[in-house]
């Protein structure tokens, strides 16, 4: 033993103890009979990381962490969990499954003191940890609420204080914030930081990746391979790119002029990408690059508004990478039978004079004494794509099941189509599509016997059915793979073959509630793309989202807070409309800066993008040199500061939390 030591030894042997790895991964291999899951992947997870495994549907994720969690074994390679097999290592590990592992008729003590049985917690131990956890998740107050009646991210924030209740030293989390909204996706990477600043290790796998980027490192994987390992910042090197941040006055127009530029490989451009309200234009050098781009979008007459260089994104890491192995899925419009006189098509490309589809005045509903649904209106026309967005628990979801006449309402006016009366009529139905949160498919069923049956539903013509059924499949990749059983599906492939369904008979109007939750990137952007040629084709789209980025895409929107829908416009407007500025801010600490400017603001104002802060200031004046001051005195250096633009998730975080303290907006 060395007495005495220096502070210098003491903070050296420290360091060395942090690059012994608390997690070994050699040569894992899986086989599930003739497929391979994984196919001898390898890594480190050092302690007090924050460890991403990103990868598209299927990549291999969720088998990873089956045998981290010591529930399944490998067929072959090495793993050490805290220096022996996983299996032996479980009371150490935390593990936080896709699935909610909660009991929804306990109340929230009721699941802390049930898991604290199994894993072998005291009374004392588990009335700390209770306090100390359900403090970081602000449900303190609420301990008796059955799990049931929580929000979505509420259950996410239960399962994981119920996955940190035996306080593990290894933390295990699949994808923990699919379907929860943004304001509480960011409280609960927040949450996260806070573990891993008191040395928790964590191993996480989010179909998010600007929440990816908040890992110290990332390994992407696909079919079954790790491919790169790295931070962030080696990541973006290894690409060897820049990125052009293309904003003009039409998106979809400027990709198809750009694209024959990435073909012949003009001026060294190497994607597009489309982003919602902009492309992101991967280029070897912007300085040459940017007068190309400029030069032909002004060749089209299409009016460019701004180009702005930047450093690359984990998302365009990822897509590039997936593009460059030939994993970036086709672009297959929907077979369509001869129109009807119903459907009507967009005028000149404007929806404006297109027919109502969808209409609700002062729509209301009530579940004994809660108004879920505070007199909701809304106007959706043929061709229009509108997003409903709101936090879990919102009323999105209600909203939508009134208006398709699975739910009856309490209050108001509801037109589909031009009718008012029979809205549940056999004949309304088939003219429109219905995409549930969860999922609508029957797992004991196979994919093929899925869709003959909703063929049937919704009555596709006997001589159209094959078509139907063949595309997609063609679109989900599952050619020869038909006959799997749904409940084998990953998470991500199951909202394909859904969507898919919920098209086939080429409705008049559609309902997509959530339909890209878990979805990977471009899959996504395959959504996307079929969502937008439905609307071209004169198809009426109310759709939710928790992607805020994708949600650019839609013509209209509206925010919709406890009830009530409290801003409406297009996402141009409602970004317009936010009060005060944004400010983006480079330190050298990040996470340590965001913990301390929430104590000089309200916590929403501060949000962690990336490597980045984004600071919502109302009067920067005044406010900024103040921030700069304290960053000072706490020796975080302030690298650069610039004014950007609100993003659409930043101004639906700023519209929920004004308006829950009261302030109302409205843009029509």
């Amino acid at each position: 033993m060395v007495r005495n030591a220096s502070p210098t030894a003491i903070a050296l042997q420290a360091q060395d103890a942090a690059r012994v790895p608390l997690i070994q991964v050699r040569d894992l291999r899986k086989n599930y009979g003739a497929l391979a899951a994984l196919q001898g992947i390898s890594f480190e997870v050092y302690p007090g990381e924050v460890f991403g495994l990103i990868g598209p549907d299927g990549a291999g994720k969720t088998t990873t962490f089956h045998i981290l969690g010591g529930v399944m074994e490998a067929s072959s390679g090495m793993v050490d969990v805290l220096g022996q097999k996983p299996r032996n290592a479980r009371l150490n590990i935390g593990y936080l499954t896709q699935q909610f592992s909660l009991y929804l008729d306990l109340s929230i003590d009721e699941n802390l003191r049930y898991v604290a049985g199994l894993r072998r917690v005291n009374e004392a131990d588990l009335q700390q940890r209770r306090e100390k956890y359900l403090a970081l998740m602000g449900l303190e107050q609420i301990g008796g609420r059955l799990a049931g009646q929580l929000s979505g991210g509420m259950k996410q924030k239960l399962a994981l204080c119920c996955a940190l209740m035996p306080q593990p030293q290894i933390l295990l989390l699949d994808e923990p914030t699919t379907g929860v909204d943004p304001v509480s996706r960011r409280e609960f990477w927040d949450v996260l930081a806070t573990l891993a600043s008191e040395g928790m290790t964590i191993v996480v796998a989010t179909p998010y990746l600007d929440e990816a980027e908040r890992c110290h490192r990332i390994a992407l994987m696909y079919d079954g391979q790790i491919n790169e390992v790295g931070t962030l910042k080696q990541l973006r090197l290894n690409l060897g790119l820049q990125r052009l941040e293309v904003r003009t006055e039409d998106i979809p127009a400027t990709e198809q002029v750009l694209m024959p530029l990435v073909e012949k490989q003009t001026a060294d451009l190497v994607d597009v990408q489309m982003f919602g309200d902009r492309l992101d234009v991967l280029v070897k050098d912007p300085t040459q690059a940017e007068p190309e781009v400029r030069r032909a979008i002004a060749e089209q007459g299409i009016v460019c508004q701004s180009i702005q260089q930047s450093e690359v994104t984990l998302e365009n890491v990822f897509v590039t990478r997936l593009r460059q192995q030939g994993s970036d899925p086709p672009f297959i419009p929907l077979p369509r039978r001869v129109r009807t006189d119903s459907q009507v098509m967009r005028s000149n490309g404007d929806v404006r004079s297109a027919p109502v589809a969808i209409q609700a005045r002062q729509l209301r509903k009530t579940f004994g004494t809660f108004q879920a649904v505070k007199g909701v209106d809304l106007e959706i026309r043929y061709g229009e794509i509108y997003g409903l967005l709101g936090a879990n628990g919102a009323g999105k979801t209600t909203t939508i099941k009134m208006l398709c006449g699975l739910l009856p309402a309490s209050g108001g006016e509801i037109a589909l189509a031009g009718q008012t009366k029979n809205l549940r009529s056999r004949e309304l139905r088939k003219r429109i599509g219905y995409m549930s949160q969860k999922f609508t498919l029957y797992d004991d069923l196979s994919v093929v016997e899925n869709l003959k049956f909703y063929c049937g539903v919704y009555e596709v013509p006997t001589g159209y059915r094959q078509q139907k059924i063949d595309w997609v499949l063609e679109i989900c990749g599952l050619q020869g793979q038909e006959n799997m059983l749904t409940g084998r599906l990953p998470g991500g492939w199951k909202q394909r073959v859904a969507f898919g369904a919920s098209v086939m008979h080429e409705p008049e109007i559609l309902f997509l509630d959530e339909p890209t939750s878990g979805v990977d990137p471009l899959a996504r952007r395959q959504f996307w793309r079929l969502i937008n040629n439905l609307a071209q084709q004169g198809t009426a789209v109310l759709v939710t989202t928790h992607y805020l980025e994708e949600a650019e895409q839609c013509n209209r929107m509206g925010f919709m807070v406890a009830g009530e829908v409290v801003i409406q416009g297009s996402p141009s407007q409602i970004k317009a409309a936010q009060p005060g500025q944004l400010i983006e801010l480079r330190v050298d600490q990040t996470q340590r800066a965001s913990s301390l400017l929430k104590t000089q603001l309200e916590s929403w104002r501060v949000s962690i993008f990336g490597d980045r802060l984004h600071v919502v200031l109302d009067q920067p004046e005044r406010e900024l040199p103040k921030l700069q001051s304290v960053l000072a005195a706490a020796e975080i250096q302030l690298l650069a500061q610039r004014v950007v633009p609100f993003s659409l998730e930043d101004a639906f975080i700023s519209v929920v939390q004004r308006t829950e303290m009261g302030t109302k907006h409205r843009v029509d």
